[in-house]
């Protein structure tokens, strides 16, 4: 798999991967990884952060179902109980 030079500079080298993925070495060829190398490729405009989805719509939906499951009607109830063969009052 071969890596073809994608942008040079003095700092860093940006190639591209044959997995249409970027690596990036710095000016001593040394790979760089983490918050820097997407930094790197952000500033460039190689790439494209997605912003993390909220957190909150998925806390919101498990008291939605617990509510749901409280508000069972008590004829659904009472007919759930008929089917088990329970006699009513």
């Amino acid at each position: 798999m071969t890596m073809k030079l994608v942008k040079k500079t003095d700092d860093y080298s940006i190639f591209a991967r044959g997995d249409e993925r970027y690596a990036v070495k710095n000016a001593a060829k040394k790979p760089v990884n983490g918050e820097e190398k997407v930094r790197i490729l952000l500033e460039e405009g190689l790439i494209k952060v997605a912003e993390p989805a909220a957190a909150e719509p998925v806390a919101e939906e498990a008291p939605a179902e617990e509510a749901a499951a409280e508000d069972v009607p008590a004829e659904e109830v009472e007919a759930a109980a008929d089917e088990d063969g329970e006699a009513k009052e």
